[in-house]
């Protein structure tokens, strides 16, 4: 199998247009720039729409030295390359905490975090998750390359499925959520 990278993305979405592959966003072209200047944004949505198995990660905060200034007794700095918090805390304990700028404020002194980190290695991605982005390119690049809303339209609509199936798929590796220990579980019972 062909290495995966940002470039072969867009390549395959600029196909999926019918316009040239780029080999390099370096290349200077308009294209090019184009795809240099879209995919980063493009790539960090896509991977901050659901919790991908191959960006997710978890971590355990240090809190600063600094206290907030109220409310709470520790504040944690998120890590650089979170896209978006997915559970903090242990699983199935409740804990109370508030997200202010780059911080995480709550009251223990370690804290747990899952979260949907900017995986910039398109080597890693699923199958799935490569042709969904691959489509959701071509459908933010559509109207620029070929100047068609039509077309624009299509790969947008092309793209929600794609990307709906991927979710779907990524899913359903993972072992089902027990609502055993919650509160609403627990009253019925």
């Amino acid at each position: 199998m062909p290495s995966v990278s940002s470039v072969t993305i867009c390549s395959n979405a600029l196909l999926a247009l019918g316009a040239s592959p780029v080999n390099s966003f370096e290349e200077s072209t308009d294209i090019a720039r184009l795809c240099a200047n879209k995919y980063p944004t493009i790539r960090d949505s896509v991977l901050r729409s659901h919790p991908w198995g191959c960006a997710t990660r978890r971590v355990i905060l240090s809190p600063e030295m600094n206290k907030p200034a109220f409310g709470f007794n520790f504040q944690f700095p998120l890590p650089g390359d979170l896209l978006r918090i997915l559970s903090v805390g242990e699983e199935g304990h409740s804990l109370r905490y508030r997200v202010e700028g780059r911080f995480i404020l709550a009251d223990i002194n370690l804290l747990p975090l899952r979260y949907i980190w900017r995986n910039d290695d398109e080597s890693s991605w699923d199958s799935m998750l490569i042709r969904a982005t691959e489509i959701t390119v071509a459908a933010e690049l559509a109207y620029a390359v070929t100047a068609s809303s039509a077309m624009a339209q299509l790969m947008e609509q092309k793209a929600q499925l794609i990307m709906q199936q991927a979710r779907t798929y990524d899913s359903q590796e993972e072992p089902p959520e027990t609502l055993y220990g919650t509160p609403s579980y627990d009253a019925r019972f």
